[in-house]
């Protein structure tokens, strides 16, 4: 094992490629399996889960490019789910719907078993609940991930990312921003509010500031909540930066915000009334799921933070479901080989055999398998999309389904 100093406590590519960050169990197994020679024994293993958390009906699969370059150059088969697929926990008929198949010796892939968990578990509870907040405000609305401040700094550019494959317009990241392809976004604090309000006695002088010194293309968003009422602020704003003000952002503290909707209904028509309509309202600080329901119908725009970046995972397991070619698992699951099969008119998957060529169980209607080659003998062979495209696929996707 790699034994190095570092700053801070994170693993390296060269850890994580080699097997390092697997469980200690996963090392023994794959001694013992060498030791008694059974590491030859092949296996297919399924990557599934029961339930999705907080029972929600569907996700979205995140992480398949780390996995393809997790087991680039090991030698086995990986059959799986297009990055950004919307995937139900269970098909039809209740069988666990897989999302990954992988076929090969087991010992040769035993050592990726917790970290290739890993990098579609978190990544797919972030896009799955930031996608869930997208069905919510709808294609018309800003949608910024704002949540990396609250974890580790090691994974920003992880939760930037599954945050835009989620739909999420920007994200606040700049490593994230430079990993995706596209510019970070932003307003400013109210640290910033605070040094020029003491400095200049007034908020107006740090929006001035930010309008002087941003560049044209940079969106002029005024944070309006810092020291007085949010409409008083929104009004200042307005009257300083006129026709150049794009946004007011609300992000109130919980102890101060009393009813928010009713907020923005009063920061709307003071400014409407004024002449203001062009100015678009932001609001954020402890948004979620519910609240963001309630507020849909009235923000233009809407950052999110640590509901999106502390996202509960994705629960996925990893089970050999098939020994050299015999149908064999462990209590609670279903053994054998499966593909998933879906019905794109009516969005019902099937898990059957790969050789089956299912029809729709309520339409009657064609259906498509879902796992498709990754990986072949060590090579990646799937398509790995860009990530706008991915995100342009999720969107897609959500246009078919309920919340």
């Amino acid at each position: 094992m790699v034994r190095k100093e570092r700053l801070f406590y994170y693993a390296t590519d060269e850890e994580i490629k080699q097997g390092d960050t697997a469980d200690i169990y996963l090392f023994r197994t794959k001694e013992i399996l060498e030791r008694k020679g059974l590491a030859e024994k092949r296996v297919v293993v399924e990557v599934t889960t029961g339930e999705l958390a907080g029972g929600v009906p569907w996700g979205v699969l995140c992480g398949v490019g780390e996995v393809a370059r997790l087991l680039e150059g090991v030698p086995v088969n990986v059959y799986c789910m297009r990055e950004g697929t919307i995937f139900h926990a269970r098909d039809h008929n209740g069988i666990r719907a897989p999302v990954i198949v992988i076929e090969g010796a087991f010992s040769k892939f035993v050592l990726y078993d917790t970290s290739m968990l890993g990098l579609i578990c978190q990544a797919s509870g972030i896009a799955t609940r930031t996608a869930r907040i997208r069905k919510v405000i709808g294609h018309d609305k800003l949608l910024l991930s704002f949540g990396i401040r609250r974890m580790h700094p090691a994974i920003a550019p992880l939760i930037d990312y599954a945050a835009y494959i989620g739909t999420a317009d920007g994200v606040s990241g700049v490593a994230g921003g430079r990993l995706i392809g596209i510019e970070p976004s932003g307003t400013i604090p109210h640290t910033l509010v605070l040094l020029f309000y003491d400095a200049f006695g007034s908020q107006v002088d740090a929006w001035k500031a930010f309008d002087e010194i941003m560049p044209p293309e940079v969106p002029r968003v005024a944070l309006c909540d810092t020291l007085y009422d949010e409409k008083i602020e929104s009004l200042m704003a307005a009257e300083s930066l006129g026709k150049r003000l794009s946004m007011v952002r609300l992000d109130t503290i919980g102890s101060r915000r009393g009813n928010m909707p009713d907020i923005v209904r009063e920061v709307r028509r003071e400014l409407d009334i004024r002449g203001y309509n062009h100015v678009q309202i932001m609001v954020s600080g402890g948004l979620n799921e519910e609240s963001v329901k309630e507020l849909a119908h009235l923000a233009d725009g809407f950052g999110i933070g640590t509901y999106i970046s502390n996202s509960p995972t994705t629960d996925f397991s990893f089970d050999i479901v098939e020994i050299e070619g015999k149908p064999i698992t462990k209590r609670g699951k279903v053994s054998g080989k499966k593909q998933l099969f879906r019905c794109m008119n009516c969005y019902v998957d099937l898990a059957v055999s790969f050789n089956e060529s299912p029809t729709c169980p309520v339409c009657n209607g064609k259906m498509e398998p879902l796992l498709l080659p990754l990986i072949k003998n060590g090579k990646v062979v799937g398509k790995l999309s860009t990530p706008r495209e991915t995100r342009e696929y999720v969107y897609k996707q959500l246009e078919k389904i309920a919340l």
